[in-house]
């Protein structure tokens, strides 16, 4: 007789709002096309799967944005959310924390993973979409918990716990316990930013080639 393993703890439930769990941001950037360009012409990228036996996919390199450029994007976010002031965390312990990060993930590299980010490390998360020809669906989608039955949980992570994972109590979860429950479309030089607390996840990925390939910007923020 096979064991069944124990349900998951159910977590809390608040429907993703725009204007209040997540703003959508569009034509973010002056000039989109010249921050792309540089992205393309950039030779020190660094590679995880499947090119590398990493946990994170694609390719990835920092910084995304110049100085100016992720100033002025600070601004907007603090406009849309209120908060006086913002800024990136430092991880206890050092290490690298990918804010202000490129990141470039094609076909087969990865499939949707739901996930929360770190409540140490950052109250906003933000993903600016810097390809065009990405298809709409490739965007970003929040995801819900589905429980055993088929009925709906929750979809944040609220204190004690920091992550998913915490929350949970474990890393390894059956793929059919989330479903998408919000979807907001991929289009160029578009911010998505959101409350860093949400089970959220890329959508999908596509392409073959650097050009090709869902090129995103990511950054996390205190606030």
């Amino acid at each position: 007789m096979s064991l069944r393993p124990p349900p998951l703890p159910v977590l809390p439930y608040r429907k993703p709002t725009r204007g209040r769990d997540y703003w959508i941001l569009d034509d973010v950037l002056p000039d989109p096309d010249a921050v792309r360009q540089r992205c393309l012409a950039r030779d020190d990228w660094t590679e995880g799967y499947p090119h590398k036996p990493e946990t994170w996919p694609g390719l990835r390199t920092m910084p995304a944005l110049e100085p100016a450029e992720l100033a002025h994007v600070e601004r907007l976010v603090r406009k849309a959310t209120g908060a006086p002031k913002i800024w990136a965390e430092k991880p206890a312990g050092g290490g690298t924390f990918n804010h202000n990060c490129v990141q470039v993930v094609g076909a087969g590299e990865c499939e949707p993973r739901p996930h929360t980010d770190s409540r140490t490390l950052c109250r906003y998360a933000a993903v600016l979409y810097l390809n065009p020809l990405v298809p709409k669906d490739y965007g970003t989608s929040f995801y819900r918990q589905q429980l055993a039955g088929g009925s709906l949980g929750g979809n944040q992570v609220a204190a004690p716990h920091n992550n998913l994972v915490d929350a949970l109590g474990t890393r390894f979860v059956s793929p059919d316990s989330f479903v998408e429950d919000v979807r907001v479309p991929h289009k160029a030089n578009r911010l998505l930013l959101y409350s860093a607390n949400l089970i959220h996840t890329a959508t999908g990925y596509c392409g073959t080639t650097l050009e090709e390939k869902r090129m995103t910007a990511v950054f996390f923020w205190m606030a």
